[in-house]
């Protein structure tokens, strides 16, 4: 399993990637192998509001469907259309395989958020 350095981290297996001013989220490696073969990424909240830990998508595998929340507060700004159409690439890309696009009400709070090393300990 890889957690790479360059993001942020949830305990509930989201990443948080600084892309200029906005986040780009998805699930960590760990997660998708977890679920086992994804088969939908949906029900997105774009333009809603959202604060953190609330749902913003949910993602289906043969085993189970699972929320997806916000690392932390802000706008959800756009789903990545390429994951809702191919939803595998998340396994086989799980830190290519953004899920979707947050505009944060503060964007000094990803920095409150847990390192790589601190999520692999959590493990």
């Amino acid at each position: 399993m890889k957690t790479p350095n360059d993001r942020y981290y949830v305990a509930t297996h989201e990443w948080a990637l600084v892309d200029g001013e906005t986040l780009l989220v998805g699930i960590t490696d760990h997660a998708q192998e977890q679920l086992g073969d994804l088969v939908f990424v949906g029900d997105f909240k774009v333009g809603a509001q959202v604060q953190a830990g609330a749902t913003v998508c949910i993602v289906e595998s043969v085993k189970a469907a699972s929320d997806i929340y916000a690392p932390v507060a802000g706008t959800v700004l756009e789903a990545n259309e390429e994951v809702v159409n191919n939803p595998e690439l998340i396994q086989s890309q799980p830190y290519e395989a953004w899920l979707f696009r947050l505009q944060p009400e503060d964007p000094e709070a990803v920095t409150h958020l847990l390192s790589a090393k601190q999520y692999e300990q959590g493990l």
